[in-house]
């Protein structure tokens, strides 16, 4: 599974964007140096997100929305089209 497409799961099973997440992260006090622990746990009681899910978007909380090049313009299951990612939603592609 691609980066993105753990994000655009996230937002399948939460009913909200990562952008929409990360506003509601903030607001409980959530930033770069939280625990990823505290995230999980946090996504995890609030939506019942597994933990691959709530990773990926505590990548995101830590870093913003770029990743690393590994992975661009391969054909392994794990490929992302760019090193940016998508945090507005899929209904805004």
């Amino acid at each position: 599974m691609s980066f993105q497409a753990y994000l655009d799961s996230l937002e399948d099973k939460t009913g909200q964007t990562p952008d929409q997440l990360l506003a509601l992260a903030h607001a409980r006090g959530f930033g770069a140096d939280t625990k990823a622990g505290e995230v999980v746990s946090w996504l995890a009681d609030g939506w019942g997100v597994g933990r691959g899910h709530a990773m990926a978007f505590v990548h995101v909380l830590k870093n913003g929305a770029t990743i690393s090049d590994r992975h661009v313009g391969t054909t392994g299951t794990h490929r992302d089209a760019s090193t940016a990612l998508r945090l507005d939603g899929r209904a805004r592609r």
